[in-house]
């Protein structure tokens, strides 16, 4: 049975050491519970095991503000975190500055940098004039043993250090990034070298902002990145290269790319407008960034208006392309386009309504394109959801509808319609709430259409539900919810389910939380053309939950109201 142990030491956010005396020194709390669940499905497609039983503990410990929390977990079906996982970080702050030791993220530009490092940093904020750096590691290295078959996919270690300064205000600045990252090639066994190269890369970035008056600015973002696919590669013997070397060192496989963005926005009283430019050249990589798409670069403006202050209007506009070295076989475009607007009519009804839409057409590249072949396609979406809302001491009701329409069509001539797809959907729901019962119903059911080539799937589902509060301090709850779904393939099957969910909780002294959840669901095949159809599969639920918190430790200052000293508390709320 696995067993997962958590010991994190994650500071909720970070302690400012000038406030250190103001805090309490000295707090432990926590909180111990359990999940247990029974499944049994006598249909072939059940999903869950037939117990599931599971037991966690969290200790916080409070240190004058810094916290410490420490969690056990333990679960007789978790196969996928079976060992130990261990992260620290600590962020204190002292006036202007930062620092950051353990698992930490420090803000960068976002072609450089948008990952947490596990290392130490640095970073200082002052009125106009602000720096960082830091130094540490942005992923473990994973290396199995080479000759199993069932080995882990290999990834060196990769460290990596940085710094940032910036000057100015927030609508007129300009900062300026460095990342230096690169893979350790000693953290993986010699036999994945052949399979793995190790990787190096360097990227600097500026991006700054310049205000005229207060309603039009300029903002950019550009950053330029060298990357090294091997760095076991050969050098560059260069000697204008040489200077750089105690730096970086280019080597064959490196390469020198550009990402970057600019805009224009033009704020004024009841209206705004953006007009913005993006190109990210092919193979742009910074090691210090996740997944970043390249080669493309895309041309688009925002607006927005709010007309007789209750009608709020936006649109937006924006082509794409890729290939801009010419190089793929064939070039992609791409159009995006929406409008919505939003409203209130008095105090009890509202509307929201769009349209979305995009266009995808293929071009030559070094390859001239097959007009039978040639990607065309159009999408269209169209929304509309109104609702009404009214309040009563006794009674409150709302009502509220959304349709749905959506068009995906391949609008090359010599298409046969096969991948078109239309779909409908709309759903319809009512609530009533019972203020002196403390009491809701509700109601609602949706329906769902989809017409493809020679095909057409329906679904439809209702469902009741109602909840409510007992007893004087409303501690004890409980929810009841039937449902009805019908799936429809059309002229291949008919199905139907009929479902019930009931949940009870019950807080005892605020500190003893008991769950009951239950469910039950018949469903089958229902079509009648078929000899054996109807309601013949049960699947069956039922989960009881338990937490307990308490406050094991209380080492409390009482500078307020004129006290003085400390207030000590031994688990007072636990011996009640």
């Amino acid at each position: 049975m696995p067993l997962l142990l958590t010991i994190p030491l994650l500071p909720s956010s970070a302690q400012d050491i000038s406030q250190i005396a103001k805090s309490d020194p000295l707090i432990i709390t926590g909180a111990v519970g359990t999940r247990n669940t029974y499944y049994h499905s006598t249909g072939s497609m059940g999903y869950a095991s037939p117990l599931s039983n599971t037991i966690y503990a969290n200790l916080n410990v409070s240190v004058y503000g810094f916290s410490m929390p420490f969690s056990f977990y333990y679960s007789n079906d978790n196969l996928d975190f079976n060992y130990p996982h261990l992260s620290f970080n600590v962020s204190p702050r002292y006036k202007n500055w930062q620092l950051y030791f353990g698992q930490s993220t420090m803000p960068f530009s976002s072609y450089v940098m948008t990952m947490p490092f596990n290392g130490v940093g640095l970073e200082y904020q002052g009125d106009r004039l602000r720096a960082g750096m830091f130094y540490g590691r942005l992923r473990k290295a994973v290396n199995d043993d080479p000759t199993d078959p069932l080995a882990r996919t290999p990834q060196y270690k990769r460290m990596a250090w940085g710094f940032k300064v910036g000057y100015g205000s927030t609508r007129n600045y300009i900062d300026l990034y460095l990342l230096r990252a690169y893979d350790q090639q000693k953290s993986l066994d010699p036999g994945w070298h052949e399979v793995l190269q190790p990787q190096d890369n360097l990227v600097v970035g500026l991006r700054g902002a310049v205000s005229v008056k207060r309603f039009l600015s300029f903002t950019a973002n550009a950053s330029t990145s060298v990357f090294t696919a091997d760095k076991t590669s050969n050098r560059v013997e260069d000697s204008r290269l040489e200077r750089f070397d105690k730096v970086f060192t280019a080597r064959n496989t490196s390469m020198a790319r550009f990402a970057g963005d600019i805009s224009a926005n033009l704020s004024l009283k009841g209206f705004n407008a953006q007009l913005f430019y993006r190109m990210i050249q092919p193979d742009y990589t910074s090691l210090g960034t996740y997944y970043l798409s390249n080669n493309y670069h895309s041309l688009g403006i925002n607006v927005g208006t709010i007309l007789f202050r209750r009608l709020s209007l936006s649109a937006s506009f924006s082509g794409q392309e890729d290939n801009l070295t010419n190089k793929q076989l064939y070039t992609t475009r791409g159009l995006v386009y929406n409008a919505n607007a939003s409203t209130r009519i008095g105090k009890h009804i509202g509307i929201n309504a769009g349209y979305n839409g995009y266009r995808q057409t293929q071009a030559d590249g070094t390859a001239r394109v097959n007009d039978t072949t040639r990607v065309n396609r159009i999408m269209h979406s169209v929304y509309f959801m109104p609702s009404y809302s009214t309040y009563t001491d006794k009674l409150t009701h709302t009502v509220s509808l959304s349709t749905n329409m959506t068009r995906n069509e391949d609008l090359n001539r010599f298409a046969t319609g096969e991948s078109d797809v239309t779909t409908y959907a709309a759903g319809l729901s009512y609530n009533i709430g019972v203020v002196p019962w403390d009491m809701d119903f509700t109601t609602s059911f949706s329906h769902q259409r989809s017409d493809g080539y020679q095909s057409r799937y329906t679904s439809d589902i209702a469902s009741l539900t109602t909840s409510r509060a007992f007893l004087n301090e409303k501690n004890l709850t409980a929810a009841l919810t039937l449902s009805l779904c019908y799936n429809e393939i059309r002229y291949k099957m008919k199905s139907l389910s009929l479902g019930g969910d009931i949940s009870v909780g019950y807080t005892l002294n605020k500190v003893h939380v008991f769950g009951l959840m239950a469910g039950i669901s018949k469903y089958g095949d229902v079509n009648i053309t078929r000899r054996e159809s109807g309601l013949d599969d049960t699947e069956i639920s039922v989960g009881l939950n338990y937490t307990y918190t308490f406050s094991l430790f209380a080492l409390k200052r009482q500078a307020e109201q004129g006290k003085k000293g400390l207030d000590v508390q031994w688990g007072k709320r636990a011996r009640r």
